[in-house]
């Protein structure tokens, strides 16, 4: 297992190929044109180059990650990967329609994954016909740094695909836990409901986002409030999630009122400026 390739230069997709390439893994990464992958590029370097000016990196070893690093617009370059990861748009027919496509370019013996966080890793995989050769490896954000990494195994994966990737996540320095293929796993079962209350309290005017933010850090030991995590995932990215989970699991999940609102006012959180709290602009 050497050659890993990455779907989806996106901020987890791009964070997800620098974990591999800080493995030593070749790793290509895709999207659909020159604009998005030099947005995904730039991505990593201003994040490996944040690394060095505070010493946590040597700049050899930037380079070093960034030489295990290419990059395509081309799907067909994908044949030879022994990996390839997706991490586009949560939505179950785009995640289908992509593996249709992977399980037609790739050789048989590659592993698919998904980078799914709600959706059926199983249902995936029927796309194909490859199903024992697909997984769900579950980055958290942000992917380049946070330890642990979720294996959603499939009906279907077997055991030498769920052994493969365990050791090629360990090479990278992650920790794993193996879950079943249940609506949005364990960490955001338990996760999301969190963040969607924390929208409820702050519509109804039980504390400021401060407030619920600073109860979180300092009470419950969180690195970053919930209100200002979702800003920081993106408010449209967090609503996706909740309502998969309410589709999949009925009205405990149902999402707050206030966030939707948000996210309709175009508020999404750091990237559009504007979310929970207001981001100068750059």
């Amino acid at each position: 297992m050497k050659k890993v390739a990455v779907v989806g230069m996106g901020t987890m997709g791009s964070q997800i190929g620098l974990v591999f390439a800080k493995g030593s893994f070749s790793t290509l990464l895709v999207d659909l044109n020159d604009e998005r992958v030099e947005w995904g590029l730039n991505n990593i370097r201003t994040l490996l180059s944040k690394r060095v000016d505070r010493g946590k990196l040597q700049q050899a070893e930037m380079d070093d990650i960034l030489a295990h690093i290419s990059t395509t617009t081309r799907m067909d370059d994908l044949k030879e990967m022994d990996l390839v990861v997706e991490a586009v748009f949560e939505d179950i027919e785009v995640k289908c329609r992509l593996f249709r496509e992977l399980d037609r370019i790739c050789l048989p013996e590659t592993i698919l994954a998904t980078n799914t966080s709600t959706l059926c890793v199983s249902e995936m995989a029927g796309a194909t016909r490859r199903a024992d050769r697909c997984i769900g490896t579950h980055f958290l954000i942000p992917a380049a740094f946070t330890p642990l990494v979720e294996i959603a195994r499939g009906l279907d994966t077997s055991d030498e695909t769920h052994a493969s990737v365990v050791g090629m996540l360990s090479q990278c320095g992650k920790e794993t836990v193996t879950v079943d293929d249940a609506p949005a796993f364990v960490i955001n079962r338990l996760y999301i409901p969190l963040l969607n209350e924390a929208f409820f309290l702050l519509q109804e005017g039980t504390a400021t986002a401060e407030e619920i933010d600073r109860a979180c850090v300092k009470g419950l030991g969180f690195p970053l409030g919930p209100l200002a995590a979702t800003d920081a995932s993106g408010l449209d990215i967090v609503l996706d999630c909740i309502e998969s989970l309410h589709t999949q699991l009925g009205d405990k999940y149902r999402p707050a009122p206030l966030l939707k609102k948000l996210v309709k006012a175009g508020h999404l959180g750091r990237k559009s400026g504007r979310g929970v709290y207001r981001y100068p602009s750059k």
